[in-house]
C-alpha cells in the first residue's frame, strides 16, 4: 500500500488536486500502453465511433471529426475496466486505489471510467467544466484519479487546474436551457487567467477533487497524451442523478465496507442532462467522426 504523507493528504484538500509518481505497477502500465496503441492503430478502419457496445448501448470508441486512416484522431474509450483486465486491475487493485481510499475513505466505491487521449494532429480539446455537475452525489467527497499513460507536458495537451476553486461555486454547465457541459465564456476567461498546468511521467497520477475546475487545450506535440480517468466517490455518497456512463463496476466496493447510510451536504446543484451520443465531447460541441 502506497502511504501518502500528512503534507500531501493536506495539500489536496488545500489545493483541490495531487500529483504523484507511480501510481501503478510498470507491468500494468505497459500492458495498458500496449492496448492504447492498438486500439490507436485499429480506429484506422473505422469512419465513425464504434463497438464494443457499452452498458447503455452507445459505441465504446470515439473518434473527432478530423478522424481519418492517415491521422487517426480516438480520442475516447469509454469504461474500459468492463471488458480490460489491465484497465480493471489499476482501478480497483493498483496503488491509485490505495490512496483514493486515503483522501475520501476509508470505504470507497467506484462510479465510472474513461480513456480522453490526445492523438498527433488531433483537435480535442476540454472545455472548462467541473465534474461534480456532471456527476452530483448527496455529498462531494468524490475524487477523479487521471492517469497518466503517456509523459505529459504543456506542448500534448496537459490537464489545466485552477487551484482552490473547489471551495469557490458550481459554474453552470447551461446556456439558457441548453445543457453544454461547458462553463460561460466569462467564467472560463477567469479560470484561464488563474490555471496551472499539470505534468507528469507515464504511471503518474493527479488525483482531482469533484468541484475543482479545469480544462485542457488541443495537443500541439507528435506525442501521445493518454490518460485513464477513474471516478471514485465515498461509500456514502449516493449519486442524485443518473450516471452519464453506466458500466458493469457500477457502484463497486473499492476498498473498505458498502455504507447503510447515504451522507446529505447542504447545496443547491442543477442535474445535468445525459449525453445519447459515443462521448461528452459531443456535448462540449465537439463532434464525432461522421464516416461517409
Amino acid at each position: 500500500m502506497t502511504e501518502l504523507s500528512k503534507a500531501d493528504i493536506d495539500a489536496f484538500w488545500r489545493d483541490g488536486y495531487l500529483v504523484v509518481a507511480d501510481a501503478v505497477t510498470p507491468e500494468n502500465l505497459a500492458q495498458m500502453q500496449a492496448m492504447m496503441a492498438a486500439w490507436s492503430e485499429e480506429s484506422r478502419e473505422h469512419a465513425e465511433p464504434y463497438g464494443p457496445e457499452t452498458v447503455d448501448g452507445r459505441p465504446r470508441f470515439d473518434m473527432g471529426t478530423e478522424h481519418s486512416a492517415a491521422a487517426p484522431a480516438l480520442r475516447r474509450i469509454n469504461n474500459p475496466s468492463d471488458l480490460y483486465a489491465p484497465f480493471q486491475e489499476a482501478m480497483e487493485r493498483s496503488a491509485m486505489t490505495d490512496m483514493v481510499a486515503q483522501l475520501i475513505g476509508p470505504d470507497v466505491k467506484f462510479h465510472h471510467c474513461k480513456i480522453n487521449q490526445k492523438l498527433p494532429g488531433a483537435a480535442t480539446e476540454v472545455h472548462y467544466h467541473q465534474d461534480f455537475l456532471f456527476t452530483p452525489h448527496t455529498n462531494d467527497d468524490l475524487v477523479t484519479a487521471l492517469l497518466m499513460l503517456d509523459d505529459v507536458d504543456a506542448e500534448n495537451g496537459c490537464l489545466k487546474v485552477v487551484p482552490g476553486s473547489h471551495k469557490g461555486p458550481l459554474h453552470s454547465l447551461f446556456d439558457g436551457a441548453v445543457f453544454t457541459g461547458r462553463m460561460a465564456p466569462d467564467v472560463t476567461a477567469d479560470m484561464k487567467a488563474k490555471d496551472v498546468p499539470v505534468v507528469g511521467k507515464a504511471g503518474s497520477v493527479c488525483f482531482m477533487h469533484t468541484r475543482l475546475a479545469h480544462g485542457s487545450e488541443a495537443s500541439r506535440s507528435e506525442r501521445a497524451r493518454g490518460l485513464y480517468i477513474c471516478v471514485y466517490s465515498a461509500a456514502d455518497a449516493v449519486p442524485i442523478a443518473q450516471n452519464p456512463m453506466p458500466n458493469r463496476n457500477e457502484g463497486r466496493i473499492v476498498r473498505g465496507q458498502k455504507s447503510r447510510k447515504a451522507r446529505l451536504s447542504e447545496a443547491l446543484v442543477e442535474l445535468p442532462e445525459q449525453p445519447k451520443s459515443a462521448s461528452f465531447f459531443t456535448v462540449q460541441g465537439q463532434a464525432s467522426a461522421a464516416g461517409d
